[in-house]
């Protein structure tokens, strides 16, 4: 493996399976003091780190970027879960990947993310940022939850459904994927709004530019109600609760080593097919 000699560290994030840290070992044992193996929960991040390496699906992923906070470190995707919409390899071209790393042959890609602020009377309970989405849930058993949405202080509907979702465009192929809303591809700046099993029909998945300011009030929802932030985080939530969100200021910034290696995860993490080249 030939690369620079300048000075610079990989950090490896793993996923909690054998394979993931059969991996991780084996590229510390390969690369000696120019590797180190992050935990989930460190009070600060190396200073010398040229990128981190995720060994996992995508909540490990989304773990990595909570960790990263507003630190501009790139992170790189190796797929070792089921789907994977975050990652741009596979566990057999990690070798071949971290020399392009090495020597710097890489391009960066911004993902955006949005702020979401919890509030109850007056006081922040949450002020998280999220590269998914945030998901207002109603328990399995409870009656429809009712989230009024306004956007730019003006009001546009209630959606009286088992739930919401606001969606990044990263987020599209996550949960609001699964619950009917659009693929949008990371570079269109808009936020997603997508009911769960709406109770009506004309609520239907809304994109929206993300400049917008949104809030969500719960109006005549049921108490046992939770948000869920990039599925690591949950409240249960208060029916007088209010939802702030908006585009958050610290996009994450994941590397790629094609203009666009987009389409080709997408293609194949849906299995699409199509016999034109």
């Amino acid at each position: 493996m030939t690369h620079s000699c300048e000075k610079t560290r990989i950090g490896i994030f793993v996923k909690h399976q054998d394979d993931a840290w059969r991996t991780a070992n084996e590229l510390v044992r390969l690369l000696k003091d120019r590797c180190v193996i992050l935990g989930h929960d460190l009070p600060c991040l190396p200073d010398d780190l040229i990128c981190i390496l995720v060994l996992g699906g995508d909540g490990t992923f989304l773990s990595a970027a909570r960790l990263v906070g507003t630190r501009n470190i790139p992170l790189l995707g190796v797929k070792f879960g089921e789907v994977g919409f975050l990652a741009i390899t596979l566990e057999k071209h990690l070798k071949e990947v971290v020399e392009k790393v090495l020597n710097k042959a890489f391009l960066i890609h911004e993902r955006a993310r949005l702020n979401i602020q919890l509030v109850r009377e007056n006081k922040i309970l949450a002020d998280v940022d999220v590269l998914n989405d945030m998901v207002i849930n109603k328990s399995a058993l409870s009656r429809l939850a009712s989230c009024a949405v306004y956007l730019d202080d003006v009001y546009l509907t209630t959606f009286r459904a088992d739930g919401l979702i606001v969606a990044t465009p990263t987020g599209s192929t996550a949960y609001s994927l699964a619950a009917g809303g659009p693929v949008v591809h990371p570079s269109v700046p808009s936020i997603i709004l997508t009911p769960i099993c709406p109770f009506t029909l004309t609520n239907r998945p809304l994109l929206i530019p993300d400049s917008t300011a949104i809030e969500i009030r719960l109006e005549d929802s049921p108490e046992d109600i939770v948000l869920t932030l990039d599925g690591q985080e949950g409240f249960e939530m208060d029916p007088r609760d209010r939802i702030f969100v908006s585009k958050s200021p610290h996009a994450v910034q994941m590397i790629s080593f094609e203009p666009d290696s987009y389409y080709k995860v997408l293609k194949t993490r849906l299995h699409w097919s199509g016999g034109r080249t």
